[in-house]
């Protein structure tokens, strides 16, 4: 069931994962760099929240967006400027990478070469 508040509806994991693959929904990291590259959900697009408004040009409109962060209170707030921005499918992961982890769900690194 989505969950819904002021700030918009937020899905479990599981829902991620059905709208990734039935809806082609976007998935948003607005976490740091540092940490999207320590490890993410595989095809999540990093847009850091400091970021939100220059890159948000750059996302579907068209698309059903995910806004993900570590345990979900960001991504409130970024969904939020998003949908200001004009993004009118727009929901959080409920619980964040957190959840996405305590799922089972898997994650992948960015390996920086020395």
């Amino acid at each position: 069931m989505i969950q819904r508040s002021r700030a918009g509806a937020a899905i479990s994991s599981t829902q991620a994962v059905q709208m990734m693959n039935h809806q082609h929904a976007v998935l948003v990291d607005v976490r740091t760099t540092e940490a999207y590259n320590a490890g993410h959900v595989p095809q999540a697009r990093s847009v850091p929240l400091g970021d939100l408004e220059k890159k948000a040009g750059a996302l579907p409109k068209n698309k059903p967006l995910i806004v993900i962060c570590d345990v979900g209170r960001t991504a409130i707030g970024a969904a939020t400027r998003l949908r200001a921005q004009g993004f009118t499918d727009v929901v959080t992961l409920e619980g964040g990478l957190k959840a996405w982890l305590t799922a089972g769900l898997p994650v992948t690194a960015n390996k920086t070469g020395a």
